[in-house]
């Protein structure tokens, strides 16, 4: 008999840029196009294969959102919506971007800005902020999206939909990082524990 052997993959929670470091990456980008390109990620979720790949005629000024006709990951196609901040930094983006261009964001010699040319971009602006030893990578813009909307409220449902997501435990997964909730439960029940306050075990 065949002897089966399950292997346990790890569940490691996703990677969120730090607000107070966020704040100093946003301050040092000092190119339009690489502005308009980090606040997409932050502000849609979006993966960076997938905005790499957005066409002009893909993106709805008029509605805040892109449309993607086919997810990288999944195959579904699916709407996100960008703020008022990432808006800004795309219409400076259109002003002065080639307007030859089909894609959103071009190469010199392709028709797409490759990946490795991203994130050689945003590791430059890490270590000019003061934030290389950090770790952060462009997926980790993906990861705080989802937090903050997490922590503002948003519905798991809706912001899977929002992500791509296939099922809802992948997107429960942020849960698990942004719990608000839970944070303030633990430090309410260690105050009572710090101040001896704390039920007898007898009266249980």
């Amino acid at each position: 008999m065949e002897r089966r052997i399950k292997i346990k993959l790890p569940d490691r929670l996703p990677r969120a840029i730090d607000p107070d470091d966020l704040k100093r990456l946003l301050s040092v980008i000092d190119k339009v196009r690489d502005r308009a390109l980090i606040l997409l990620l932050l502000r849609t979720g979006m993966r960076i294969g997938e905005l790499l790949h957005t066409k002009v005629h893909d993106v709805d000024l008029n509605n805040h959102r892109i449309l993607i006709y086919q997810a990288f990951k999944t195959g579904v196609g699916r709407v996100v919506y960008y703020s008022d901040d990432a808006k800004e930094a795309l219409l400076s983006w259109l002003r002065v971007r080639n307007t030859f261009k089909e894609n959103l964001f071009y190469g010199r010699s392709s028709s797409s800005l490759c990946y490795e040319v991203a994130r050689s971009m945003f590791k430059k602006y890490l270590e000019k902020a003061g934030l290389s030893y950090k770790g952060y990578t462009l997926h980790c813009l993906r990861h705080t999206f989802a937090t903050d909307l997490l922590n503002a409220r948003m519905p798991l449902e809706c912001l899977r939909i929002l992500l791509g997501h296939s099922s809802l435990e992948m997107t429960r997964i942020y849960a698990r990082l942004s719990d608000k909730t839970r944070e303030q439960e633990y430090f309410m029940a260690m105050e009572k524990v710090l101040r001896g306050d704390i039920d007898d075990p007898c009266d249980y």
